[in-house]
């Protein structure tokens, strides 16, 4: 008997574990995550963030800043897309480090943003930085507007302990913890040879630069007469008109069209800097044609019918870009440097019937519909996004004394009609 209860009980035991050995082998075949475990949607940022180099500032791993921790980031202009951009990216790396802390409340480590109402205003910037410094931030990161002007308040920021980066537009003041950018003299050689195979390696080209001050402009202007004066020798850069000069360019225009010598004071004291014309905010041919060399005989300067002779106020911004088209009516090529000076470009082409062809940096709604009308050929897309998240982070990691590489490169990408719509680009877009 006690053999037949031992031999139903192994019966039973074999079929309870077949009945669970099947059980267990339809849960492996359609396993259900749990909620726990599902993957992580991507972050709709993300695309921003892996142009950054090194990847070490893609992300807040490793930081750890005291709770409460202030940060400022100062910019070149208030109510811009591109800057409001760069905001978003520095707000980001704060919310993003806070997530990871868990921090809440008073406990946050907070960004303050900050940037001139209007474009490259000088002044205004060093009186926002004076006002950041006496908050007495951890780490400042600023996009400096003119490479010449903060040296002052950088001194004092570095008896105050506070590690200063600099973003987007650098300078040669050592004391700066790290520069956060684009590489905008490689962009600017790419930039001429789009542009010199658009027209055919030949002819004269107008550069619109965005400020004649700043170290992204520089670079952008610097890395562009690099690459056609190295490789393409039938390419005439024939003027240099830069966006915060165009005011000083009326007198001379004036001038030169009542038939006058250029003024004194018209930047020959310039000799040896960037470019010669810079205190006229033209390039060296715009000097030349000045000094009575005149480029374009059929051109007029005279003097109006009438005898009235022409006044620096009776001259726009629009009648001096305007100008340059009408000396160099057989321009082939526009190079502009960011958004404002790639729309002052677009304009320009329009008002003078011009088919020359339009490389550009940047890419805000009214540059995109350029490009979609066929006005612009191709544009620089920077990382704004990633330029400000790079920053703060490498404003944290200054401030932790955690050391920062010299360079911080953000990406860019190139954009043109036909790769617009693609899903990589769109991501990158803002």
């Amino acid at each position: 008997m006690m053999k037949k209860i031992r031999g139903w009980m192994a019966v039973t035991l074999c079929a309870a574990m077949c009945i669970c050995g099947c059980k267990a082998g339809e849960s492996a075949e359609k396993p259900e995550k749990p909620a726990a475990v599902k993957e992580e949607k991507e972050k709709p940022y993300q695309k921003k963030l892996d142009m950054i180099n090194p990847s070490a500032y893609d992300n807040v791993m490793g930081l750890e800043p005291e709770e409460g921790t202030s940060l400022s980031v100062i910019g070149k202009a208030d109510g811009v897309p591109y800057w409001e951009e760069v905001r978003r990216g520095a707000e980001q790396a704060v919310k993003d480090i806070n997530e990871n802390l868990g921090y809440e409340g008073k406990k946050q480590v907070r960004v303050t943003y900050s940037a001139p109402g209007m474009p490259d205003n000088v002044d205004e910037q060093v009186n926002i930085l004076d006002e950041e410094l006496a908050r007495y931030p951890a780490a400042l990161a600023i996009a400096i507007a003119d490479i010449n002007a903060c040296e002052v308040q950088f001194d004092l920021a570095a008896e105050s302990d506070i590690p200063v980066v600099a973003f987007d537009s650098g300078s040669d003041y050592q004391g700066l913890m790290a520069m956060v950018s684009t590489d905008n003299r490689e962009a600017a050689r790419e930039a001429a040879q789009k542009l010199a195979e658009s027209v055919k390696e030949k002819g004269e080209v107008i550069l619109f630069i965005h400020d004649s001050k700043s170290g992204s402009a520089m670079s952008r202007e610097q890395g562009f007469r690099e690459e056609i004066e190295a490789n393409y020798p039938e390419i005439t850069i024939a003027e240099v008109c830069y966006m915060d000069r165009l005011s000083e360019m009326r007198e001379a225009i004036a001038a030169e069209m009542n038939g006058e010598a250029r003024p004194a004071e018209s930047g020959d004291a310039q000799e040896g800097t960037q470019n010669e014309g810079q205190a006229e905010g033209m390039g060296t041919a715009d000097k030349d044609t000045l000094e009575g060399e005149d480029e374009n005989p059929g051109t007029e300067t005279q003097i109006p019918a009438g005898g009235e002779a022409v006044t620096a106020d009776m001259i726009t911004e629009e009648d001096v870009i305007d100008y340059l088209f009408e000396r160099h009516p057989e321009v082939r090529g526009i190079y502009a440097t960011n958004g404002d000076a790639v729309k002052r470009a677009v304009e320009a082409l329009d008002r003078n019937e011009s088919r020359a062809s339009l490389i550009g940096f940047d890419a805000d709604e009214e540059e995109l519909e350029a490009l979609k009308e066929g006005k612009v050929e191709a544009l620089v897309l920077q990382n704004p996004f990633g330029m400000g998240y790079a920053a703060v982070i490498a404003s944290a990691r200054a401030a932790l004394s955690m050391g920062n590489e010299a360079v911080v490169d953000t990406g860019y990408t190139w954009i043109t009609r036909k790769n617009l719509e693609d899903e990589g680009i769109q991501k990158l877009l803002y």
